[in-house]
């Protein structure tokens, strides 16, 4: 609660907590919804925005409103469960380098340079055109979260490294603990912060690889997503016939869901900064 109320000084964190609230609020609404997003032609076509159709309707007989309820939730929920799993593996990974160095930790870091070099879009894009008749939220999410962790990895390990040589190590040391339980016991609280700031960067990540894979064409165009909304606009040619409210509807909360990422992460990060901490609560 305290993290929360110094967070909450900031006008940034702010107008960014407030975005994404909004945003979780309306991917909720997509629970109450009349129609069934995996069906057409249940609402008259191509309508402007006009009560009942607030967003207007698609060349596919789908209100506009409604499908981003969907869309907003589904790429939610994949963003959550990539950086759910790429959290996972950054930790484990960069926790057990910082702390054990020596081998083990040139090994870990050798393995995360490996995917830091890795032309990793090419690959995604390769596993996806092979996965694409199979592909859902979930197997998008495993396959961003496996290859989304190498940098976080390397900036927990930074961490670790530093709270190595505390004396609270030394002591969890000469009291017989082993190394999970310094880790997870005495190294998490610390790390907990650039987890979730960390986490926060790897969620904008996910969601911008799923629209440019549902551009590309590679991603299930069944589920409704920001990325196959705004790839159904393109395939039917909505701005070019005039039907801007099919493609600005996405590209507007798209834009609006990575700033208020963006704005997250910074704010978070800088609160990790003990200097700019203190002068953000008014102690400085």
């Amino acid at each position: 609660m305290k993290l929360f109320k110094d967070l909450i000084r900031d006008l940034r964190f702010r107008f960014a907590f407030f975005v994404v609230v909004i945003l979780f609020f309306l991917s909720l609404l997509s629970f109450f919804s009349p129609y069934d997003p995996y069906r057409w032609n249940l609402v008259p076509r191509d309508l402007p925005p006009k009560w009942p159709h607030v967003l207007g309707t698609t060349s596919m007989g789908q209100d506009v409103f409604w499908i981003l309820t969907f869309a907003v939730r589904n790429s939610l929920l994949m963003a959550f469960i990539a950086s759910g799993i790429s959290r996972i593996i950054a930790v484990l990974i960069g926790m057990v380098a910082g702390y054990k160095a020596g081998k083990i930790d040139r090994a870990l870091m050798f393995l995360s340079d490996s995917f830091l070099v890795m032309p990793l879009f090419l690959i995604i894009v390769l596993f996806g055109t092979m996965m694409k008749a199979r592909i859902n939220l979930v197997n998008l999410g495993l396959l961003l979260g496996f290859f989304g962790w190498a940098w976080d990895a390397r900036v927990i390990r930074s961490q670790v490294l530093s709270l190595r040589e505390r004396d609270f190590t030394y002591t969890a040391l000469l009291s017989g603990s082993s190394t999970m339980a310094i880790i997870f016991k005495e190294y998490i609280p610390f790390v907990i912060p650039l987890i979730f700031a960390t986490l926060i960067g790897n969620m904008s990540w996910a969601i911008g690889m799923e629209i440019t894979l549902a551009i590309l064409g590679v991603a299930n165009l069944e589920i409704p997503t920001l990325g196959t909304m705004l790839q159904w606009s393109i395939n039917y040619q909505a701005m070019l016939l005039g039907y801007w409210w099919w493609v600005l509807t996405p590209v507007i909360v798209s834009v609006f869901l990575f700033v208020a990422l963006y704005l997250l992460s910074v704010s978070i990060s800088e609160y990790l900064d003990p200097r700019m901490r203190m002068q953000r609560i008014g102690k400085v």
